[in-house]
């Protein structure tokens, strides 16, 4: 690269360098849009099921990933309220305080699942003078919504569980809390399913949170069946104390789900992912060294920073193709990635 000169995003007029010899390429990565669905069963099939992606292919555009994030949020709140609506009913003629701990776990779910989608969308705003890098983290302000739901159904399920051991009451039409819960524990595995799997392919800890909150509902919805396989053998405190281990497993998800939306709040990444940016872009032909690395999560997608040290005699034009290189190769093998950042500068001359 010549000496004083620096190019800009997209290979512009040279300009002075104020420090030392860089060059700064940094572009998003977008790519064409799918194409379009038609006839009823089509739409149908492109609402249910998720694009035709394998497991370990990454969702390269921000777009696609907000659709398939959309699509599962709204998919998965038509099944949680279907449950929950079944549930309210069963509830009110039974009497069932465990129940009742999986139905107010599932409203939990419904009240956070509408900002959730709110959320999805906002990403999708293009950036503004005062918002420069976007609105993505919007979901990560959602995923402390969740935690903060998820704490209130814990505190309610401990109130009501605690209320039955103290003045206990008679559970009545056993078969049917016995079937909601039947019931409860299929759909919710089903959602929670659904949701981790377009959580993890896009890259949302919201999204799989939510899904992780899903799988705990199915697995308390079982434990009903246990408190009304205690009231039929003449135990009836059998039924608040599966409240409370309700209640305890749910702190557990609780604290999991937070660990990984505070540390993306504080702008962490998971371990190993700087080892992989680093390695995939030091394997870049004309590439000396990566001298720093960094990354952070802005919603479901990967922002990465890099310094790589290359030929001091590089040309601006060589440059540009080596930092779009470096790109290629870190889109192709970086999940989730979005946009990088990288800075050129020449490599320290030898002894």
């Amino acid at each position: 690269m010549k000496p004083g000169q620096h190019s800009s995003d997209h290979g512009g007029a040279p300009a002075p360098a104020p420090h030392h010899d860089a060059l700064h390429h940094h572009a998003p990565h977008h790519h064409g849009e799918g194409t379009g669905h038609h006839g009823a069963w089509a739409r149908i099939k492109h609402i249910l099921v998720p694009h035709s992606h394998d497991h370990s292919e990454a969702i390269q555009t921000a777009e696609e990933a907000s659709s398939i994030g959309i699509r599962a949020a709204w998919i998965s709140l038509a099944g949680m309220g279907a449950t929950a609506l079944l549930q309210i009913a069963i509830v009110w003629l039974s009497g069932s305080v465990a129940l009742l701990a999986d139905t107010l776990h599932n409203l939990g779910h419904l009240a956070t699942t509408i900002p959730l989608i709110i959320a999805f969308r906002l990403g999708r705003r293009a950036p503004t003078r005062r918002y420069s890098y976007g609105f993505r983290r919007a979901e990560d302000l959602v995923g402390l919504l969740i935690g903060a739901v998820i704490a209130l159904s814990a505190g309610l399920i401990i109130w009501e569980s605690v209320r039955a051991l103290t003045a206990q009451r008679g559970m009545t039409h056993l078969g049917w809390v016995l079937a909601a819960a039947v019931i409860g524990a299929a759909g919710n595995e089903i959602v929670a399913r659904y949701r981790i799997r377009a959580g993890r392919r896009i890259g949302s800890a919201a999204l799989i949170a939510e899904g992780q909150h899903a799988r705990t509902d199915a697995l308390t919805s079982l434990a009903v069946a246990l408190g009304v396989l205690g009231a039929w053998a003449g135990l009836p405190w059998v039924d608040p104390v599966i409240g409370l281990v309700i209640a305890a497993v749910v702190v557990a998800v609780l604290v999991g789900s937070m660990r990984t939306v505070l540390r993306r709040l504080m702008d962490g990444v998971e371990a190993g992912t700087l080892d992989l940016i680093e390695s995939t872009a030091a394997a870049t032909p004309g590439v000396i060294s990566v001298d720093q690395a960094r990354a952070r999560w802005s919603g479901h997608r990967l922002e990465a920073e890099l310094d790589v040290a290359v030929q001091a005699n590089l040309s601006i034009e060589a440059g540009h193709d080596l930092a779009h290189a470096v790109q290629e190769r870190l889109r192709r093998d970086v999940p989730h990635l979005h946009r990088a950042a990288i800075l050129l500068a020449p490599a320290p001359a030898g002894p």
